[in-house]
């Protein structure tokens, strides 16, 4: 940036470019007064994302500087819009006030009246450590990632910073993309030079991710001697937490936010499921990036952002400990039966505030008297609900440990009551948080301002009488303080020396005075004023002190709301569905009866149409069904509604069926459908090939497969080959439950070899030349795919539709002439058996080859070399003795 290369700029274009190199890759948020000014680059970027205007001010090595400005008062919606475009923002503030800055220029030697007031970063906002209110989602977690690999396995600190919870887990580097794709972070750190780092990665000092140094920064953050407390941590969880916490004092400028005490996740706890499956599925988000259309949208029936946020956590990560998931199951059964009181209960929770977001603000040192309102008033809540289900009897156990946890604040919300007003301000620097009655000499300062305020009205009274001046008026504004004002008319009046006033401005329409009356007055009022701000401002860093002393047992209750809410509102979802809830079973069955995707009944319901209900049986000897019938007929929609019920129910959730009994399963995959990948180069069909390699490679006997239309991106012999070997290496080599659609009639003949296969098709009939869907599973191969019909629905012209029924009768003719393409295939062994063919031996000049290949020129004598030629000669066909 050549503007940049000035050798002599102006002191503030001094300040500003060494802050500039400082921020790095971040836009620089440069404070003047009540504006943050971007400059150069920086404001061209800016202005274009947010759509505001570009100017120019001054110049700067011969150029004009291009800059743009905020106002600070709104700064918030502008750095919303900004992190969501990518950006990063280095907050560049004032760091001494203009006393300070003279003072200092007095120690230094410099003219006073040209000393520039001292400016830092004090903060860096990225996308990943957000903490406010109005940069955050209230439904989704905002997660901070940080990875560090040592000896193979890769360590992972996960923190959601607007709550202060933290995660510590590891996985083998081939499983992280899977564990990255759980988490969903918004913004991922990584040790500089890391060649596996996910794109978009923030590159750390590696010097910062050493596990030593991680360990010892937890025990500080946590003021403990050793971490023992919290779990047996490896050193590359520890080094990955290092590298976290180094990271979130960077961007704090040495103030961190609020983290909990780590959590130890066993990555082998929670079914695994990679990221086309999630993406496959839309658990958390559409296809189309959105929440409505995807599971959660149809699920969530949560009245708090922090109940939003825990269920997103649990569809993200099912559980695979039955004791667990029944716990879960047995609270929102708890609540299912229970429905006046769970309409109760869901009114309190939703007036009560995100209390771990409010925490979090506060901790960090971003938090305000409404912060400390909302806590108090969240925490008398969680109170009142502790008292009100002590005495419910029945009690399932994850309900009791919530009750348990929902107290142990009496004495803070008692002090936070108080001291302040019922509705504190969202600002503290003009005061007035601090109730009445709480500080004696506050009151006393507040009734000084209030008296002396009293005293100006009736000086203004007075001073009309005393003038004569009926207009007379005593203003105040920020410049003058307060002053006299009167019509430009009676101004001689006042000039007077004699008159007791003093002429302070004079206006186009008024002239303004002081008087010394006034001035006393003013300086009490402003005496008594600064007095009560300083004393509310201590009192509010004294409440903050508690709050941060008390903030893992306020974590804990907001945390206990959450799962109420989650508990209740699935109770709700499945009150409203009637979804049943599912039996947790160790073996490897599958049994759902009249099962219905969530999703899709959901936006039927909305247009007043109904769901067709289908069962699904697996077992040990009927673990793969292939499934075929015509496109619409709602294969891929009872293949991804069964995922979603072995996920719902796994994640502790009511299901939408009439029954279901669910084998645990410890990995869940879906190849339903894909899309170019442009970015990576990949076609439809690699896509293809890369996700079902994944899933012949890391399936188990205990995994769920759902795959649909495998091989169809290429020709149809290829196509296939590869979907009748991969039905072949899932039955007989992983031996795991699947659902496997197809439109390869072929693929029926497997199950003459194939023992746990078993025939389907969905139903579908035509009627006057119109096709009927059925949308109805049933049992046997089915008898056509009704393609053309199909297009003749999609709107294909009437002569491209006759035309491809005269091929398709010439292509089905040929084929019962021939036996089909899958002629002979019946022949072949099953995959399993099938043996490494014995490699053809070598020909006579493949031999010669590998041997002159083979032969040491250099070292041969003249009699070796014409003896080898003679050896060679002879072993050739057709050369003589």
């Amino acid at each position: 940036m050549a503007a940049l290369e000035d050798p002599k700029p102006t002191p503030m274009m001094a300040q500003y470019l060494r802050l500039r190199e400082e921020a790095g890759d971040a836009l620089l948020f440069y404070r003047m007064g009540d504006f943050f000014e971007l400059f150069f680059e920086d404001a061209k970027r800016a202005a274009a994302i947010l759509d505001i205007a570009l100017t120019t001010r001054g110049e700067h090595g011969g150029q004009a500087i291009p800059m743009c400005g905020v106002p600070v008062h709104s700064a918030e919606s502008y750095l919303a819009r900004l992190i969501k475009a990518g950006c990063r923002v280095a907050i560049a503030e004032q760091v001494e006030t203009p006393e300070e800055a003279k003072a200092r220029a007095k120690r230094e030697g410099l003219p006073s009246s040209k000393v520039l007031v001292g400016r830092a970063i004090v903060r860096l906002v990225t996308a990943g450590t957000l903490t406010e209110e109005a940069l955050l989602e209230p439904r989704r977690a905002n997660v901070l990632v940080a990875l560090a690999e040592l000896r193979g396995s890769v360590g992972i600190a996960a923190v959601d910073v607007s709550t202060g919870a933290m995660v510590l887990e590891e996985c083998a580097a081939d499983t992280l993309g899977a564990v990255l794709a759980r988490l969903s972070p918004s913004e991922v750190v990584v040790p500089e030079d890391w060649s596996h780092g996910p794109e978009e990665a923030i590159y750390r000092p590696r010097t910062t991710f050493a596990s030593d140094a991680g360990a010892e920064r937890l025990k500080a953050v946590h003021g403990v001697a050793t971490l023992d407390a919290f779990g047996v941590f490896t050193r590359a969880m520890l080094a990955a937490a290092g590298g976290l916490v180094a990271y979130l004092d960077h961007v704090g400028r040495g103030s961190l936010p609020l983290l909990l005490p780590p959590v130890l996740r066993e990555t082998a706890s929670t079914m695994a499921m990679d990221a086309a499956t999630r993406g496959s599925l839309e658990i958390l988000e559409s296809a189309q990036g959105a929440r409505a259309g995807s599971l959660i949208g149809a699920v969530d029936r949560c009245v708090t952002g922090a109940g939003s946020r825990l269920l997103a956590e649990d569809l993200s990560a099912p559980l695979l400990d039955a004791a667990a998931i029944e716990a879960r199951l047995a609270l929102v059964q708890f609540w299912r039966d229970r429905p006046i009181e769970r309409a109760q209960l869901r009114d309190i929770l939703r007036a009560i505030p995100d209390l771990g977001r409010a925490l979090g603000r506060v901790v960090a040192g971003r938090g305000s008297p409404r912060d400390l309102g909302q806590l108090r008033d969240g925490l008398s809540e969680a109170a009142r609900l502790h008292h009100w289900l002590t005495g419910a009897p029945d009690k399932p156990a994850l309900l009791a440990d919530v009750i348990a946890r929902l107290t142990g604040h009496g004495a803070l919300t008692d002090h936070l009551s108080r001291a302040l007003v019922p509705s504190p301000p969202t600002e503290r620097s003009s005061g007035g948080f601090i109730a009445d009655g709480y500080d004696a000499a506050l009151d006393e300062l507040r009734a000084t301002s209030g008296d002396a305020r009293r005293a100006i009205a009736a000086m203004e009274a007075r001073y009309r009488e005393e003038t004569g001046i009926a207009t007379l008026k005593i203003r105040h504004n920020g410049v003058l303080g307060y002053f006299i004002e009167v019509a430009a008319r009676h101004a001689d009046a006042l000039m007077a020396p004699d008159s007791g006033f003093t002429h302070r401005q004079t206006m186009a329409g008024a002239v303004r005075f002081n008087s010394l009356k006034l001035h006393e007055e003013a300086a009490r009022i402003a005496e008594a004023g600064g007095h009560a701000l300083a004393c509310e401002e201590a009192h509010f860093e004294a409440l903050v002190a508690e709050v941060v002393a008390a903030r893992e047992n306020i974590a804990a209750s907001a945390a206990a709301l959450a799962r109420l809410d989650v508990g209740a509102g699935n109770a709700e979802r499945a009150a409203e569905g009637d979804w049943c809830r599912p039996e947790i079973a160790e073996d490897s069955g599958l049994a759902i009866t009249a099962g219905r995707h969530p999703v899709v009944e959901a936006a039927l319901a909305k247009t007043g149409e109904r769901f067709v209900a289908n069962d699904c049986q697996l077992a040990a000897d009927n673990r793969l069904w292939l499934i075929g019938g015509p496109n619409m007929g709602g294969k891929s929609t009872f293949l991804r509604q069964n995922a979603l019920i072995v996920l719902l129910a796994q994640a502790g959730c009511f299901v939408p069926a009439s029954a279901a009994r669910i084998g645990l399963v410890d990995r869940l995959f879906s190849r339903v459908g894909a899309a170019d990948n442009l970015a990576r180069g990949r076609s439809t069909f690699m896509v293809e090939m890369v996700e079902t390699a994944a899933i012949l490679a890391q399936a188990t006997h205990r995994s769920f497969v759902i795959l649909d239309e495998v091989g169809r991106g290429t020709s149809t012999y290829d196509g296939l080959a590869l979907a009748w070997a991969v039905a072949e290496a899932v039955h007989s080599q992983i031996a795991c439950r699947c659902l496997f659609a197809t439109h390869y009639h072929e693929l029926a003949r497997l199950a003459e070899t194939c023992e746990a296969l078993s025939l389907h098709h969905v139903r579908a009939r035509e009627w006057q030349g119109d096709l009927v869907l059925l949308h109805e599973l049933a049992d046997g191969p089915a008898d056509r795919s009704y393609g053309l019909a199909v297009a003749r629905l999609a709107g294909v012209p009437a002569n491209v539709v006759a035309r491809a029924k005269a091929v398709l009768a010439k292509l089905e003719a040929t084929r019962e002439a021939t036996g089909g393409i899958a002629a002979g295939l019946g022949d072949l062994p099953l995959f399993a058996n099938l043996k490494p063919a014995e490699p053809e031996p070598a020909s006579p000049e493949q031999q010669l080859a590998e041997a002159l290949r083979a032969a040491d020129l250099d070292a041969l004598t003249p009699r070796e070399a014409l003896d080898l030629l003679y050896e060679w000669k002879r072993t050739l066909p057709g050369s003589g003795r």
